[in-house]
Parts: structure tokens; C-alpha cells; sequence
């Protein structure tokens, strides 16, 4: 008996929290990726751009072992295989290994977003340090390209056989102004990395600082010539001010309803489809770039797909179709069309299972209790309406921890607030920083 006693405690302590520490390299890589894929290509360090993937992969092993056989969570155990047989549907519809092997690289960032479920994003505390440093540094990255010419700027670099760019100047419709994309890649993702930084750090921060910082955040964002992510941090700016006017005692489920209520965000694509298809899209006007997602980007994908694999329509085309996997490594790239929207993008790859998790997501929101992310819920679902996100690997990161709380204990054994404790795992004692602070009772353990 007492060999069976001990087991338990030994799981617990090789069950580490590597999520926040995957968090945090994705998160370092992806916010500077090109100055990163500058100085790894020139010093021939290109294997430590993937460094990030591998931590991942422990994350994949940390869900199964967590969420699958602790949690006993039948959603997780199903959600692992309706991936894992998307997977294999990619290979056969976009026809290379390559392609399948991105497709796979791709979705890793998804398990470690999944491995927060019953943690608050708000107990890391030097986690929370790492992602207040991006926001400051990605303020002064778009800056510093404003004015100065960065050497990674137009910087080729080959990845799995495909020729990308690090990072390019683009020039937006209806002006000169130039899409600056900072220490980041690329400009949108520049523009998302201070939202959600900003986001993330706001909450522990006074109104003055928000006020102070979210106006700068603004403007730089405006430089990155962002509208969507603009407009997001102008509402959320807004809705910050009107939580914290509120009695104390509602202020919470405030920020609960606004999260579920920016669920409706959803369908703001179809109704734009319904109002405004086959309005005519004229270049260099402010509203080029939303007319032409509604007449291409968000119905092409389907038309294409009725002709290539009709049953695809329900199912889905499997992970990697109509995503940069399909553009750089299958045969099928002419038929590729940018996706420019989160849930169209994940619905043409995982098709009505994706609808049923996200019911499940949905439902599982009543009861989460991390403003942290019930915050982030709010922040994405706005961001992805005209951003598919899952390039780079934390867009798609940020998305999967925010709907976590499908997987935690307590929507396993009661959804909708049922009071039922959360045990944390404890991290080893070098990790320190990067875990949630534990409960007073588990020392005693």
C-alpha cells in the first residue's frame, strides 16, 4: 500500500509547469520574431527558432497526463482525438509530409494554451514580468522602425523547403503610411502582441497607467495601421474605465458578461456577408480590406472546398487546409484564400466538431473565475474577426488559454460556477516565478 501512497506524490512532482515557460518562449520568439529569425539565420543558430515547439511537445504530454487522466475530462479526451484525426485528413487533402509536419507544428501552441485550464494566468508572477517587458519593448520596436531602417526588414529566410520573409515594410490603402512592424515579423502581429500584453498587464495596473499607456498603445498601433486591433484596444479602454466606476462587488461579473456577450462576435462576418456581399471593392479606400474579406476571404475557402471535398462542407478538410501549410508546402496552394477570421479559418479545418467544442467553451464561461482570461476572451474574440491568428504560434496560444477553463476540474465535475476546489500542481522549486502560487494546505500534503 504505501508504494501505491507514494505514487501519487512522485506524478506530482515530475509535473511541472512547463506551460507558463512554453508561454513565455513562444511568446519572447514570436513578439521579436524578426529581429530573432535575423540573428539566428546570419549566426547559423536556426534551430533554436524552434525551441518553443519542443517545450510544447511536453505540454502535449503535460495535457494528456493532466487534463485526460487526472481531470478525467471526456471533452479534452475527445478533443485530443477529433485533432489528432484532422491531422491525418491534412495529410490526404493537402497530399505532402511537409505539409502535414507544419500542420502539426502548428497546432502544438494549442496544448500549452489547453495546460492552463486549472490555473489563474494572474498567480505567475514572473511570467506576468515577461509579458509587461513585451509590451514596453514592442512599444519601442514599432518606434524605433518608424525611424530607423532595421536590418531584418525584407530578410528571406528558408523554413521546411518554403521561402518566407522575417519581416517587411507593407504601405497601407489610402495613404503613405508605412506598416510598421517593430521587433515582430510582421505588422498585424506587432499590433496584436501590445494588445494582449497590454491587456494582460492592465489588470493589476492603476486607471492612470491604462489610461496613460493604453492612449500610447494607440498610437502605436495606429503606426502598425492596425484598424482592427485599434479599435479593440480603443473599446476595451473604455469598457476598463466603465468596470472600474462600478460598486466593487459588480465589477466581476461585469467583465463576465462582457466576455460572454463578446461571443456575439462570432457572427458579426455573417451578418457583413448578409448586408454587403458582392458590394464592389475599390482599392486605396479605408474600407477596401472589409469588403474584400467579405466577398473573398470569408466565402471563397468554401466555394473552393465544395469543389475539392464536398463532404468537407461538415467535417472539415482537415488541419493545415486554407492555412499557411496548404500556401507553402501542398500542390493544392492555388486554391489557397486567406482566411482572415479565427472561427471560418478553425471551422473549414475541424468543421461541426469545432461548433460543438465551442458551445462547450461557451458554456464553460459561466463559470470560470480568472479575469485574466475571461479578459483575453473578450480581447480575441473582437481581434480574430478579420485575423485568422494562427500565425505565429501565439496568436493561436493566447486563443487556447483563454477558453482553457473547458478542461479544468471544475467544469469536469459541475459547470456554471460550482464551488469545487482547484488542486494546483507544483512546479519543482527552480521554476519558481513561472508556476501559480499554491494554497497554504498543500505544503502539508
Amino acid at each position: 500500500m504505501s508504494t501505491f501512497a507514494l505514487q501519487p506524490r512522485r506524478m506530482m512532482l515530475i509535473s511541472l509547469n512547463i506551460e507558463a515557460i512554453a508561454l513565455a518562449a513562444y511568446l519572447v520568439r514570436d513578439a521579436f520574431g524578426g529581429m530573432m529569425r535575423y540573428y539566428t539565420s546570419i549566426m547559423h543558430l536556426d534551430a533554436l527558432w524552434f525551441v518553443p515547439d519542443g517545450i510544447a511537445l511536453l505540454c502535449l504530454v503535460q495535457f494528456i497526463v493532466h487534463c485526460i487522466l487526472r481531470n478525467r475530462s471526456i471533452m479534452a479526451a475527445v478533443v485530443l482525438v477529433q485533432i489528432m484525426l484532422s491531422l491525418v485528413l491534412g495529410y490526404f487533402m493537402l497530399g505532402t509530409v511537409n505539409a502535414a509536419m507544419s500542420s502539426f507544428k502548428m497546432m502544438l501552441p494549442v496544448f500549452v494554451g489547453f495546460c492552463f485550464c486549472d490555473t489563474s494566468l494572474g498567480s505567475y508572477k514572473k511570467l506576468l514580468s515577461v509579458i509587461a517587458a513585451t509590451f514596453y519593448l514592442s512599444l519601442i520596436g514599432v518606434l524605433l522602425t518608424k525611424f530607423y531602417f532595421m536590418p531584418w526588414v525584407g530578410y528571406k529566410y528558408e523554413s521546411f523547403g518554403a521561402v518566407r520573409e522575417a519581416g517587411r515594410l507593407w504601405w497601407a490603402y489610402g495613404g503613405d503610411d508605412q506598416r510598421l512592424t517593430g521587433f515582430a515579423a510582421e505588422s498585424t502581429m506587432a499590433a496584436f502582441f501590445i494588445l494582449v500584453s497590454f491587456a494582460i498587464t492592465s489588470i493589476r495596473k492603476s486607471t492612470i497607467w491604462c489610461l496613460l499607456y493604453g492612449s500610447l498603445a494607440v498610437y502605436i498601433i495606429r503606426l502598425t495601421t492596425s484598424k482592427t486591433t485599434m479599435i479593440v484596444l480603443v473599446l476595451y479602454l473604455i469598457l476598463l474605465v466603465f468596470v472600474r466606476m462600478l460598486p466593487e462587488k459588480s465589477r466581476f461579473s461585469a467583465i463576465r458578461n462582457i466576455a460572454l456577450w463578446s461571443f456575439a462576435a462570432i457572427l458579426v462576418p455573417f451578418f457583413m456577408i448578409v448586408l454587403a456581399s458582392g458590394t464592389a471593392a475599390v482599392p486605396h479606400t479605408t474600407l477596401f480590406s472589409i469588403v474584400d474579406r467579405i466577398n473573398n476571404s470569408w466565402q471563397l475557402p468554401f466555394v473552393y472546398l465544395s469543389q475539392l471535398m464536398p463532404v468537407g462542407l461538415v467535417t472539415g478538410c482537415g488541419v493545415g487546409c486554407f492555412n499557411y501549410p496548404q500556401k507553402l508546402f501542398s500542390p493544392l496552394a492555388p486554391f489557397w484564400v486567406p482566411v482572415d477570421n479565427f472561427y471560418i479559418g478553425t471551422y473549414l479545418m475541424f468543421g461541426l466538431p469545432f461548433v460543438a467544442f465551442m458551445v462547450m467553451v461557451f458554456r464553460a464561461t459561466f463559470g470560470t473565475t480568472d479575469v485574466y482570461k475571461l479578459t483575453l476572451i473578450f480581447v480575441v474574440n473582437l481581434f480574430t474577426i478579420t485575423v485568422l491568428n494562427y500565425g505565429p504560434a501565439s496568436g493561436l496560444l493566447i486563443i487556447a488559454l483563454s477558453f482553457s477553463e473547458v478542461f479544468s476540474r471544475r467544469a469536469t465535475t459541475a459547470r456554471a460556477g460550482d464551488a469545487v476546489p482547484i488542486i494546483v500542481r507544483p512546479p519543482m522549486p527552480s521554476l519558481e516565478g513561472f508556476r501559480p502560487d499554491l494554497p497554504a494546505a498543500s505544503g502539508s500534503r
